[in-house]
């Protein structure tokens, strides 16, 4: 789009809200209108830099038309665009060939789809297709799609949209809470397992859980729980399935994040920084799990050649830039960065956690309405300094930090100052009113 074509911001946001489903929000009073982005950055119609900081949702893991990515999407658009699964191409046959040497354990069938949400759907039609069994389990505060069915295995009361979900699934609390210690959550978690498995277990085709949850508020478990919940789930022959749409492909400092926990999954789901941009998402299994999808089926554009080739150059550049070492490296950093704005702000951050550069920063004031309004203020003063960051949690106070993998340190440098001073002159402010 050129410059003669812009419309501007206002009136984007006019149309959005003539044309769109009420639905459709975003973050800011005064949103910008994003129109490039290169690697880490993006930049608005003005042409102001912003470094991105949430990468989409995780999805932009290689940076934002990333030259080595982008040419071989440009070139498989100029050969083949598409053809469907009932023709023979070599693209998704060799993405396929690929993911099998980087999924965990003997997870080496792929079934390729466009989205997360339908990753999701289809690993638990695979559940109950395999077991022969239809109830899931599912944790609290869990998002897996916007789908019925992974509608209804989500456990975040506003992505709960549908009136008439899926009644065979059953919630057992998360492995989090900020009044117990990590242990003491994930045991109570346990419990509520062990009693689901022994009520009802042999109904229970599989559990669904991320390995971190995302916009559950970016809380990962205590290392033991997914190998107790594993060794649980056996028992009663019940499948594990790993949502790993914003978790997989070197974010945590894993290629996926189950490998922190030493646990593999039965089905394990992805997306997201797969296509760096480009829809491609899919659902993987071992040989004998796969077996049970086997009547005639097809996905019109799953695996497309456009979107496999362009995983295969995602696949090769996350290989050859080892960005999941970088993100463990340049997590760290972050973390420790947060830590310290948490011991200068005690009273207002009340919680740094997640793994490599899936992060978040739980901000607290008088009450829960106040701290989701402040949480908001800092993301508009955020990105006014040039800075784009999330947000998530079950009470929307959460700061979301889920940058491209290519950030740099002197990145991480400019946002922690900046929101050093953003929470300095917002707090600033409230004392000023307050004594006025």
């Amino acid at each position: 789009m050129n410059e003669k074509e812009m419309i501007g911001r206002e009136a984007v946001a006019a149309k959005r809200k003539q044309f769109f489903y009420p639905c459709t929000q975003h973050f800011y009073r005064n949103s910008p209108q994003l129109v490039r982005g290169s690697m880490q950055h993006v930049y608005d119609e003005n042409g102001k830099e912003y470094t991105d900081f949430f990468a989409g949702v995780s999805v932009v893991a290689c940076g934002h038309c990333n030259p080595a990515i982008t040419a071989r999407t440009i070139h498989q658009l100029q050969q083949l665009q598409h053809t469907t699964t009932v023709y023979l191409t070599q693209p998704n046959v060799d993405l396929a060939e690929r993911l099998e040497k980087v999924l965990p354990g003997d997870l080496r069938r792929t079934f390729f789809v466009n989205s997360g949400s339908e990753a999701n759907e289809g690993a638990l039609l695979l559940a109950r297709l395999h077991t022969g069994r239809k109830g899931f389990i599912a944790l609290e505060s869990g998002l897996h799609g916007r789908t019925n069915l992974t509608m209804s295995v989500t456990g975040l009361s506003m992505w709960r949209t549908d009136k008439y979900l899926d009644e065979d699934v059953t919630f057992i609390r998360r492995p989090y809470d900020p009044e117990l210690t990590p242990e003491q959550a994930a045991e109570r978690s346990l419990d509520d397992l062990k009693r689901v498995l022994e009520e009802k277990g042999e109904t229970i085709a599989a559990l669904i859980a991320e390995p971190i949850q995302g916009n559950g508020g970016m809380i990962m478990p205590e290392l033991s729980y997914f190998r107790s919940v594993k060794t649980l789930l056996e028992q009663y022959s019940v499948l594990l399935i790993a949502d790993e749409i914003q978790t997989g492909f070197g974010r945590t400092g894993a290629m996926f994040a189950m490998e922190h926990f030493g646990v593999v999954p039965d089905i394990i789901t992805m997306a997201k920084a797969l296509g760096n941009g480009v829809p491609v998402a899919a659902f993987a299994a071992t040989d004998e799990i796969a077996r049970s999808l086997n009547t005639p089926s097809a996905s019109t554009f799953g695996g497309n050649p456009v979107s496999a080739a362009t995983a295969l150059a995602v696949l090769d550049y996350i290989e050859a830039e080892r960005l999941p070492e970088r993100a463990e490296r340049l997590g760290a950093k972050l973390k420790e960065g947060l830590k310290a704005l948490q011991r200068r702000y005690p009273a207002h951050i009340a919680d740094v956690r997640g793994a490599g550069l899936m992060l978040g920063a739980e901000l607290r004031v008088s009450g829960a309405a106040e701290s989701a309004a402040f949480t908001d203020e800092v993301l508009e003063e955020m990105k006014d300094r040039g800075y784009l960051i999330g947000k998530n949690g079950v009470g929307r106070n959460v700061l979301a930090f889920q940058p491209p993998l290519v950030i740099m340190e002197e990145d991480i440098d400019g946002l922690l100052k900046a929101l050093d001073e953003t929470l300095s002159h917002i707090l600033a402010g409230t004392a000023l009113s307050q004594e006025m």
